[in-house]
């Protein structure tokens, strides 16, 4: 079997020095608990990673699709979509992707001296289930929030503000309930659509059809649809569609992503369907879009 370590297609990743990081590590705020190295990587084939000897940091694997698994104390466990796992440091483990429907996983290694307060005392993967009031879009904003600072981790500032993200960030994975708390409260207050929305945008990086829609808040197609279009005028999926095109271009204005990249994220397999729908949407591609906004940015002379 082919086994990779990195260098997948659309994968995003960041290191830094260890020497560099030694100096973090022995920093009284950021010590306790700072990240070593971050990344994604979608739908990644083959991916293979084997310690035989273990880690000196912990590492969280948040797998959003396909499959994946991991080998510890001699067991195997698999991980599946909406599923995490926090691997221990000082352990030996190896995991990697699943064959036949490879895993999109987030991950973070970290370390301090606090790193294993938030390693759970079970290795079994835990599960996530998006829903309108489940706060997975705020979690990957999270992610993306310490995955820029950590991109300027040489100026120490940047490096303290990611790490105190990093709390939050792992907070919302072990102190799950906690952490869905508050949009529990605001949930019981709207209005359907505006449940189905929340849904959708939790959801923004899925190809959820009508019938997935309607399953989850138990209607049948055609009246789940009336009522949408109801309160809003617009059908659910071409609401959903708008929606995703607009996270689409959140990440052409705010990041350096590739429209490849945004296209795979967004949950269009093929970026020319995604060009398509995007120049639909938006009168324009994804690459004029682009340079059109580059000109208007405060940051161009």
């Amino acid at each position: 079997m082919i086994k990779i370590k990195d260098g997948f297609k659309g994968e995003r990743f960041i290191s830094l020095p260890e020497k560099l990081l030694d100096e973090y590590g022995d920093d009284p705020l950021t010590g306790n608990l700072y990240v070593r190295k971050i990344g994604y990587f979608p739908r990644v084939k083959y991916h293979y990673v084997q310690k035989d000897k273990g880690c000196d940091y912990a590492m969280l694997i948040y797998c959003t699709g396909g499959k994946g698994w991991f080998c510890m104390h001699g067991k195997r466990y698999v991980v599946g979509e909406n599923q995490f796992v926090i691997l221990p440091h000082g352990k030996p483990y190896s995991f990697g992707a699943d064959e036949k429907d490879p895993w999109t996983i987030y991950w973070i290694h970290f370390k301090g001296r606090s790193a294993s307060l938030f390693v759970p005392s079970s290795p079994a993967p835990c599960s996530i289930v998006p829903g309108d009031n489940s706060r997975m879009q705020d979690r990957i904003s999270l992610f993306e929030e310490i995955y820029g600072c950590f991109s300027m981790g040489y100026i120490k500032e940047y490096m303290t503000y990611s790490s105190m993200c990093l709390y939050l960030f792992l907070s919302s994975f072990v102190y799950l309930e906690q952490f869905r708390f508050r949009r529990n409260i605001e949930h019981k207050k709207l209005s359907f659509s505006s449940k189905v929305i929340r849904y959708m945008q939790e959801n923004i990086e899925v190809n959820l059809t009508l019938r997935q829609l309607a399953g989850y808040f138990r209607y049948s197609p055609s009246h789940f649809s009336m009522l949408f279009q109801k309160e809003t005028g617009v059908s659910p999926i071409n609401y959903f569609i708008r929606l995703k095109i607009q996270k689409a271009c959140q990440h052409i204005e705010l990041t350096d992503m590739k429209i490849s990249e945004i296209s795979v994220k967004m949950g269009f397999e093929e970026p020319a369907y995604f060009s398509r729908i995007f120049s639909k949407v938006m009168g324009m591609s994804p690459s004029v879009y682009r340079a059109k906004e580059s000109e208007h940015s405060p940051n161009q002379s």
